[in-house]
């Protein structure tokens, strides 16, 4: 029974390492829908933030700087993106595709020189697992969720403030109130076009962030698409989240635990009954993104408000006609 306790508790510690990226873009995707803007450019700008944050690691050897260059990577992928989209009034859907290729290409171009490089001592020594005080010693959950790297905590945290600050805060209901309808909050006062530059950007660096978290902890060293598609599943997640944060962790984790259980049973030969099974690791790797597929299928039948966009979402405001 401990040995069976044990091995759960390792698998569940490596879910949520595997989806922490995850959760980082999609906190920054939920932070740019909720002022209505439609991103899909969260693949692009995890990649600019696992490229630069690798190559700020290897030339300063300082963590911190790392991470806020790969920050700022994301930030100014966003900015790119704010730029045509809530200025110059472009397709929202067109330049988020057009923004992943932009970042793609310049991940690839800084990556060939990259490859094979070791980080420094100081950055690895930075991102190891710690044991939170007292909250380690909860039973299964401690370990599972405090005896971890502090890029993985600041994600949890990351997620409870973004939840209270959307729920609870002026600043954050005035955010939804842009998001449900500009015009009208515009003609409550509020700056429409601050409040989307400000979501629009820190969400850039939220995603930024989680690609650094590829190149900086998990793998960790430079690896040609090292996010592997992740900012394509973290908008499907924002949707299955509900565009809530909270329910974020648990989408990401989810999908964590979904792409351990094909790391967990690839190659495994079985005979059940006389006949062989053998769990072949491309269907296994199918089984994250399936199930996504399933649950949005589950949640797009949802009616309850709740459980629906923003109402201003994906629609370019025009102060004119208001």
């Amino acid at each position: 029974m401990a040995e069976f306790f044990n091995a759960l508790t390792l698998f569940l510690q490596t879910a949520v390492q595997m989806g922490t990226h995850i959760l980082f873009a999609v906190l920054g995707g939920i932070m740019c829908e909720k002022i209505g803007n439609m991103n899909l450019g969260i693949e692009g700008m995890m990649l600019l933030g696992a490229s630069v944050g690798f190559s700020a690691a290897l030339a300063s050897a300082n963590p911190f700087t790392a991470v806020l260059a790969a920050g700022l990577a994301g930030t100014m992928g966003a900015l790119i993106y704010g730029i045509i989209t809530i200025t110059l009034r472009g397709n929202q859907v067109v330049t988020g595709l057009i923004l992943t290729i932009f970042g793609t290409g310049v991940s690839g171009f800084l990556g060939k020189n990259l490859s094979g490089k070791a980080l420094p001592d100081p950055v690895l020594r930075a991102f190891a697992p710690v044991s939170v005080p007292l909250l380690h010693r909860i039973p299964l959950a401690g370990r599972i969720f405090f005896e971890q790297s502090p890029y993985v905590l600041a994600g949890m945290i990351l997620a409870v403030v973004l939840y209270i600050y959307f729920q609870y805060t002026r600043t954050g209901l005035n955010a939804r109130a842009v998001g449900e309808n500009p015009a009208v909050a515009d003609a409550a006062g509020i700056p429409v076009i601050l409040y989307k530059y400000a979501h629009v950007t820190l969400g850039g660096f939220c995603c930024g962030v989680g690609g650094a978290y590829l190149s900086l902890v998990f793998v960790p060293r430079w690896q040609e698409n090292i996010t592997a598609g992740a900012g394509w599943i973290a908008v499907a997640l924002i949707i299955f989240s509900t565009w809530n944060p909270l329910r974020a962790v648990f989408a990401a984790y989810l999908f964590g635990a979904l792409r351990g259980v094909g790391f967990k049973f690839q190659n495994i030969d079985l005979s059940i009954f006389g006949k062989r099974i053998v769990f072949y690791p491309q269907l296994l790797d199918m089984l994250p993104y399936f199930a996504t597929i399933v649950v949005l299928l589950i949640i797009t039948r949802r009616r309850k408000k709740e459980y629906q966009a923003p109402a201003g979402l994906g629609a370019p405001y025009f102060r004119e006609e208001r």
